[in-house]
This record gives C-alpha cells, structure tokens and sequence, in this order.
C-alpha cells in the first residue's frame, strides 16, 4: 500500500508520518518510511543540490526532482511494495504538479506525463493533505531550506494547487486540518490509513 503526505511547508506532515509508522508497525504490518527527495545515496545527493544549493534555475530543478523521484520508485518504493509492505512517502508527484506547475507555471498536463515517466505510472492509493495557511506553516518552520525562502505568493500558490488537486482527486486524497492539535491531526491520518487498507 503506497500513502504519500503532502502539504505546505511546515504542516507537520513528518510528526503524523512517524506516528502513523509507529501505529502500524505495532498492529504487525511492514512499514517504510520514505521522502522525496533524498531516499537513498543518490537521493541524498539530489537533495542536496535542490535545497542547499543557492540558485537552481526552473527547468533544472523540476529534472532533478524527476529524477529524484524515478530513483526513488525504481530502487526502493516498488521492492518495499512487492514485499508487502506499507509505504508512507514525505511529498510525490503531486508535490511535483504544485510547486513546478501551480506556482512556477509549469504546463500541468506536461508535468503529468512526466511523473507518469518518472514513476512507471504507479499512483497512490491514498494521499493525505495536511493543509494549513502557509504563512502559519511557514512560521513553524526551524531550518529553512532554498524553496521555504521563496516569497509568501509561491507558498499561497503552492496550498491553492494542493487544494485544487485535492478537490479534483477525492477518491484519493484526505484533506486534514493541519492548523488542529498534532494528536488529532496524527489520529486523523492513521484513521484515513486503516480505512484506505
């Protein structure tokens, strides 16, 4: 089973993933725990150079995280999901759509056929959006990297496409409230992630 969080920087969506992980693991199910980008060695490195580097141009920063993310299927999200296993991944293709095509402008049609490249066409089964105002999640955030300095208009857009695809994908996706307490929201995922099972 394949979950992804999504959301606006600084929704918490690390805490309800670590939470969700710990639940399912206790009830007796394999958990993988995963992100994009930055699974694995060469994820790692992608990483880097997405989110600590100083100016990544447009066009470049959506390769590289295609590239992150058709590593990332093919070298660890199929095998765990050819085990058996539960994986809940940190941002997906639809992180894709949002911050490359809603707030960069990217042709959102393109972009679809992209991740479907990228991805060999694997999907969700569930997706939950932690949603909140971004200049709430962005007030949370400790450690920030090169997309979390984009101006506050980048971040308004990228939680419109969230919403947007949210509203266009209800057999999919579960929009949380992420302005609620950690426990609820923690809760509400886990409870989104058994009924999905």
């Amino acid at each position: 089973m394949f979950v992804t969080f999504e959301g606006p920087e600084g929704a918490g969506k690390t805490t309800a993933i670590q939470f969700c992980a710990e639940q399912l693991r206790e009830s007796g199910r394999e958990v993988m725990v995963t992100r994009e980008p930055g699974a694995g060695p060469m994820g790692a490195r992608i990483r880097a150079m997405l989110l600590e580097e100083g100016d990544v141009p447009p066009r470049t920063e959506l390769l590289l995280f295609l590239a992150d993310r058709s590593n990332h299927i093919a070298t660890i999200v199929r095998p765990a999901l050819d085990r058996g296993a539960v994986v809940l991944c940190d941002r997906h293709a639809d992180s894709t759509l949002v911050y490359q095509g809603y707030a960069r402008g990217f042709d959102l049609e393109f972009l679809r056929q992209a991740n479907a490249f990228a991805t060999g066409g694997l999907v969700p089964v569930l997706t939950l959006l932690l949603d909140l105002p971004a200049e709430v999640g962005l007030a949370r955030r400790t450690d920030k990297n090169r997309l979390d300095s984009e101006p506050l208009e980048f971040h308004n857009k990228v939680r419109a496409g969230f919403l947007e695809l949210a509203k266009a994908n209800t057999e999919r996706f579960v929009v949380i409230d992420a302005t609620a307490p950690r426990e609820h929201v923690c809760n509400l995922a886990l409870e989104a992630i058994r009924n999905a099972s």
